[in-house]
């Protein structure tokens, strides 16, 4: 699955970032593959809004069209 199909409030892990220059900048933020993630928000058309710790990125939309991620769908206290 891609990061643009992701929805608002969904925890995922972030599973490959295919471009290396892009891959290098995600790691200054913070994003980098095996990182778990919140989605955010969703702008319709526009950027896709991650929450990882205390700050948020945008990430546009073609560029979340070519990041994968796997929902992480394990509950909190379980």
């Amino acid at each position: 699955m891609t990061l643009d199909k992701a929805r608002k409030g969904q925890k995922i892990i972030i599973k490959n970032i295919p471009n290396e220059q892009i891959r290098v900048e995600a790691i200054r933020m913070g994003l980098y593959e095996g990182v778990e993630v919140k989605c955010s928000g969703k702008i319709p058309f526009g950027p896709v809004i991650l929450s990882n710790r205390m700050q948020e990125i945008a990430i546009g939309r073609k560029l979340a069209k070519s990041i994968m991620i796997e929902v992480n769908d394990v509950k909190e206290g379980a």
